[in-house]
């Protein structure tokens, strides 16, 4: 699909096929079942492809902690007192260089099933995105599928330094792993770490607790902590050219690009080094960074990601706006706050850390954030992603086990998802399917309309300030030009737009009557622009109107 508008469709890869639906809290694979890549088939796929999405990310691909026990396959077993779940969380990683079994029909054929999965994709027309989890691993890392020439972490380790800038961990020596947990967790010997590893969210101690990432050790790349985060990083530390070997590794397999978890709490030094060295190699392939400090924001994208999350800015306003704590005129401030970087801010209303819309603890009703899903998509060219559910307006209020019922999907546990449970067997409500039809909509006018991907954007809230449910603005290229209203409220709106002199200006506008086509319901009309004039428009409550004007 020929785009600048990336379309990105987040899929928690062992959720999203599985169709049994015993979903027994704490349940095993055998009686809760498993997603596998091969439910990707190509008429799987095309219907994502169809939905407008350019690029999917598929979740949990590389293998990382679980009780499940594939020692049979000459996979390590793991304790269950340091695996979150019975499934395990995905970015508590034990092998960079190893698909996750539970994901295989096959399971010593996984890699291969893997290519296969990249293969169907790419035929779909879409681009693959995988995760790489840079900051921390599994407590009980080890590869057993690394290439020979490569040396595993933690090996050649000098334990009986907390700090060395040629380690690949933290220690604390002569100290125990010793959390306020139980270490038994129904095994009859209990888990034993000496001495201990630092924890991945930067617990530089022997007893991380429950709220603690406890289940993974930190990496180290060459910062000194112990010492006020001294960074040490010539020569090259030993981590920096691991790391650096497995992002190839994949690249080489064919992926097109990586969600780096957590990115900020790895060096922007590192990233400086490998995305060069990776870019030189695979220069269409994109990194996309999860870093929440807006102050870091330009750093990190000079040290070579290509896209960063918007989370504390635009995921946090529209977060308020769509429960009414909010005005709109937020929405005014948060774009500005990245302006100058807009094209590199990537927009979410869901995602496997957030909760979901459909949630009780968010707006209860999927259905209440189409206004924003409209305005995250059209209002500039930057990506927009969603995640898998979000499109049917999925609760996440099950209690699934570890996650406990939190308003989100579980990543750590067995399941299967309703929502897409249902829409695999068309038993959608019609609600549901009404709200199916929008995204598609939507996300294929972001993908499709020239001046979505490639026009000028124009807010229009500056000379509108009376309103606080609704959002407008211009989007315009060459002969395209689209108007947006979105209505935040719960009841309809009339809404007299003001369209300033500047505006019409900055765009080259005409100043007379143009026909209309609202491309969300298809209905026609006329409307006329005049400078510092309004256009009056009605819009359906929680809903919007996205006008092409012709002529």
């Amino acid at each position: 699909m020929a785009s600048n508008k990336l379309i990105i469709y987040q899929i928690f890869t062992r959720l999203y096929g599985n169709r049994n639906q015993t979903c027994k809290p704490n349940g095993t694979i055998e009686e809760n079942g498993c997603g596998k890549m091969n439910d990707f088939t190509p008429t799987v796929l095309k219907r994502i492809s169809q939905m407008g999405v350019s690029h999917i990310w598929y979740t949990g691909v590389i293998r990382h902690a679980t009780t499940t026990d594939y020692s049979v396959y000459g996979i390590p077993r793991q304790h269950p007192a340091v695996v979150k779940g019975r499934a395990g969380s995905p970015y508590a990683i034990t092998d960079y260089y190893d698909v996750d079994p539970d994901l295989a029909v096959d399971v010593k054929k996984r890699m291969e099933e893997f290519k296969q999965l990249v293969e169907r994709t790419h035929k779909a027309g879409m681009k693959v995105i995988i995760d790489f989890v840079p900051n921390h691993v599994a407590r009980q890392y080890k590869s057993v599928c690394k290439p020979p020439r490569v040396k595993d972490l933690g090996r050649g380790d000098n334990t009986q330094n907390g700090f060395d800038p040629q380690n690949n961990f933290y220690y604390c020596p002569g100290q125990r792993f010793a959390p306020h947990f139980d270490l038994y967790h129904g095994e009859t010997e209990p888990y034993i770490e000496e001495p201990a590893k630092a924890t991945g969210n930067d617990c530089f101690n022997n007893a991380p607790g429950q709220n603690d990432w406890y289940e993974t050790v930190k990496l180290n790349y060459g910062v000194d902590y112990y010492a006020g985060r001294v960074g040490h990083f010539d020569p090259v530390p030993s981590t920096w050219k691991k790391m650096l070997e497995i992002l190839l590794y994949w690249a080489n397999k064919g992926i097109d690009g990586f969600r780096c978890d957590m990115a900020e709490m790895v060096p922007a030094e590192f990233w400086a080094y490998a995305t060069a060295k990776v870019k030189a190699k695979f220069p269409e392939l994109v990194f996309i960074g999860e870093v929440y400090n807006p102050a870091e924001y330009r750093h990190y994208l000079a040290s070579g990601f290509d896209y960063l999350y918007d989370k504390v800015g635009m995921y946090d306003t529209m977060f308020q706006i769509i429960r009414h704590n909010q005005s709109t005129q937020a929405i005014t401030n948060a774009w500005q706050q990245t302006d100058d970087i807009r094209d590199h801010m990537l927009y979410f209303l869901e995602n496997h850390d957030e909760l979901r819309i459909g949630s009780d603890f968010f707006a209860a009703d999927g259905r209440k954030a189409v206004p924003a899903l409209v305005v995250n998509a059209l209002m500039q060219q930057n990506p927009f992603m969603l995640y898998a559910g979000q499109e049917y307006g999925e609760h996440g209020m099950d209690c699934e086990g570890f996650s406990g019922r939190d308003g989100r999907t579980t990543i750590f546990d067995y399941w299967s998802v309703d929502t897409l449970c249902r829409a695999a067997k068309k038993e959608l409500t019609p609600e549901e399917q009404q709200l199916a039809d929008i995204y598609r909509k939507v996300l294929n006018i972001a993908q499709k309309e020239k001046a979505v991907t490639e026009g000028l954007s124009y807010d229009l809230m500056y000379v509108n300030r009376q309103y606080h449910r609704q959002y407008m603005f211009l989007r315009k290229a060459g002969n395209s030009l689209l108007m947006v209203v979105a209505n935040f409220d719960d009841a309809a709106a009339e809404v007299d737009v003001r369209i300033p002199a500047h505006a019409f200006e900055f765009l080259k506008l005409r100043e007379k009557s143009y026909k209309a086509t609202d491309l969300l319901s298809d209905e026609k009309t006329t409307l006329s622009l005049e400078a510092d004039k309004t256009v009056h428009i009605e819009v359906p409550a929680r809903y919007a109107v996205v006008y092409k004007l012709h002529g």
